[in-house]
C-alpha cells in the first residue's frame, strides 16, 4: 500500500543543487564552531577578569556612616587636615565616602599620573551638573574621547612659542596699566590681579579685538561667577537664575563676535581663531562653551598664584631682593644696549629666580588641592580595586607637601628647583598632571611678566 507519509527524495544525480548544498553545509559547521568558541572565550575571559578584579581588596579607610559617609569630618575641620591625617593612617590610596560618594583618594605622583594620563581612558572627568549647565556640557573640562582630543588639539595649536610670543607686548601693557590704576588707592590684591589676568585671558582668547567686547564680557561674567557656588535653584531672583541669564547673554555676544569674524574672512592666531579655523568644524554652541570655560579657568586660579607670589615675596625679603634684582639687570642690560625698555619673547627666558619662584608658590599654596574623576570600568590598581563608578581624587595638595619628595615641605623654598630629590624632578611633580603643557606655560609667562612689572 501507498505510503502517505513518506517522502521521496528526488536523486541527487539529477539535482546538483542537492550537492551545492550539503557541501555549503559542511563548510558551515566549522564556520559557525569557530564563531561560538570565539563568543564563549570573550564571555569567559570576560567573567574571569570580572571575578579577579572583584576579588581583590578595596584600598584601606572607612567610609563611614550610611549615605552620609565622613563628609561632616571633611567640614568640621581644615580638608587638607582631614586628608593628611588619613594618608597618614593609611598610605597613598585610600577609601572614603564624601560628598555623598564612595572616593578613591590617591596621593603619589605615580598614582595621579595613572589616572590622569597613563590611563585616562577609564577615568572620566566628573562635575555637578549644575557648573556643567553653567559653563557649557561641551567645554573641554567635561568631555572624554575623541572630542576631548581634539579640543586639546585646538588649544595647543593657539598656545604654541610662535603664538604666545606675538603677545607678550601687550600683556606687558595691560600690566602696566593694571598697576598705574592702582595709585592712591587702598586695594585687595586679589580682586585686582583677577582684573589683570581677565583682561589677559580675554586677550589670549581674541587677540587685539578683545578691547571692543570687554567691559559686555566683564560685566556678564562678572554675575556668572558670582553664582557658580550659590545653590542650584533656578528661580526668578536667585543668584543662580542671574548666573544663567549672564551666560546666555555672553553666548550672545559670543555669536555677535564668531558672525563678525566669518564675515572679514580673516586669519586670527588666537584661541578663538584656532576654534573657528578647524577643518572639522565646531558648532557654535560648542565655541561658546570652551570660550566660556577657558576664561573661568584662567581668571581665578592665576589671580591666585600672583596673589600668592606677592605674600610669599613680602614675607622673605632675600628672594624680593633676587627676583627685583634679576628683573633689573634685565633692563639696564637693554638700556646698555640702546633697546626699547619693552620685554620681549627672549626676556622672559632670562628670569630663572623669577620661574622658581612661580613654581614654588604653585607647590607651596596648591591653588588646586584635588581634582575629581569617575571609573567608567572596574580598576586595578597596585593590588586594589577601583570599583566602576567611584569617585577618584587626586590630591596636588598632599604631592606637594609630601616630605619625601620636597623636604621640608612648609617652607617657602624657590631654589628647591635646582635639584633633584627621590628620583623626581619637582618641576614635573607640580605640573605634570596637566592636560595642556603649552597652556600652562603661557600662564607661567603671564605670571613672569606681571612679576616683571611689579618689580
Amino acid at each position: 500500500s501507498h505510503n502517505f507519509f513518506t517522502i521521496q527524495l528526488p536523486s541527487q544525480d539529477f539535482h546538483p543543487i542537492y550537492n551545492l548544498l550539503n557541501m555549503a553545509f559542511y563548510f558551515m559547521i566549522p564556520l559557525f564552531a569557530s564563531i561560538l568558541f570565539i563568543f564563549l572565550f570573550n564571555f569567559l575571559l570576560n567573567l574571569f577578569k570580572s571575578k579577579k578584579s572583584r576579588d581583590l581588596p578595596l584600598p584601606p579607610g572607612t567610609l563611614g556612616w550610611p549615605y552620609i559617609g565622613e563628609t561632616f569630618q571633611l567640614y568640621s575641620q581644615n580638608p587638607n587636615v582631614f586628608f593628611a591625617s588619613k594618608q597618614k593612617r593609611y598610605g597613598s590610596i585610600f577609601k572614603t565616602h564624601i560628598l555623598g560618594c564612595p572616593c578613591v583618594m590617591i596621593s603619589s605622583p605615580e598614582a595621579a599620573k595613572f589616572v590622569l594620563v597613563t590611563k585616562s581612558h577609564l577615568f572620566k572627568p566628573t562635575f555637578p551638573a549644575s557648573k556643567e549647565r553653567m559653563l557649557g556640557k561641551q567645554a573641554i573640562f567635561f568631555s572624554q574621547g575623541q572630542y576631548h582630543a581634539k579640543l586639546r588639539k585646538l588649544v595647543l595649536r593657539a598656545f604654541v612659542p610662535e603664538a604666545i610670543k606675538s603677545f607678550v607686548s601687550n600683556i606687558e601693557s595691560i600690566a602696566k596699566d593694571s598697576l598705574q590704576s592702582l595709585e592712591g588707592r587702598l586695594i585687595t590684591t586679589f580682586q585686582e590681579m583677577k582684573t589683570y589676568t581677565f583682561n589677559v585671558a580675554l586677550l589670549s582668547i581674541f587677540g587685539e579685538d578683545e578691547v571692543k567686547y570687554r567691559e559686555d564680557l566683564k560685566r556678564c561674567y562678572y554675575i556668572l561667577e558670582k553664582g557658580y557656588n550659590s545653590m542650584p535653584i533656578n528661580i526668578p531672583g536667585t543668584l543662580f537664575n542671574k548666573s544663567m541669564k549672564a551666560r546666555k547673554e555672553l553666548a550672545q555676544i559670543l555669536a555677535k563676535i564668531i558672525s563678525t569674524r566669518r564675515e572679514t574672512k580673516q586669519e586670527y592666531n588666537d584661541l578663538l581663531g584656532s576654534f573657528m579655523g578647524d577643518k572639522e568644524g565646531l558648532t557654535d554652541e560648542q565655541i561658546a562653551d570652551n570660550i566660556i570655560g577657558v576664561i573661568f579657568a584662567a581668571r581665578d586660579t592665576t589671580a591666585s598664584v600672583l596673589t600668592w607670589i606677592i605674600k610669599y615675596l613680602g614675607e622673605n625679603p632675600s628672594v624680593l631682593q633676587a627676583v627685583t634684582d634679576e628683573q633689573e639687570a634685565i633692563m639696564k642690560g637693554k638700556e646698555k644696549c640702546g633697546e626699547e625698555q619693552t620685554l620681549s619673547w627672549a626676556d622672559t627666558k632670562k628670569m630663572p629666580i623669577t620661574s622658581r619662584v612661580i613654581q614654588e608658590t604653585l607647590r607651596v599654596a596648591s591653588i588646586l588641592s584635588f581634582t575629581f574623576r569617575e571609573a567608567v570600568a572596574d580598576v586595578e590598581y597596585e593590588g586594589y580595586l577601583i570599583p566602576k563608578g567611584w569617585k577618584v581624587l587626586p590630591l596636588f595638595r598632599n604631592i606637594h607637601h609630601s616630605p619625601e619628595i620636597f623636604p621640608d615641605p612648609e617652607k617657602f623654598d624657590p631654589s628647591r628647583f635646582e635639584v633633584v630629590y627621590g628620583g623626581y624632578k619637582q618641576w614635573n611633580s607640580v605640573w605634570s598632571f596637566c592636560s595642556s603643557p603649552e597652556w600652562f606655560a603661557h600662564q607661567i609667562n603671564q605670571k613672569i611678566i606681571g612679576m616683571h612689572s611689579i618689580s
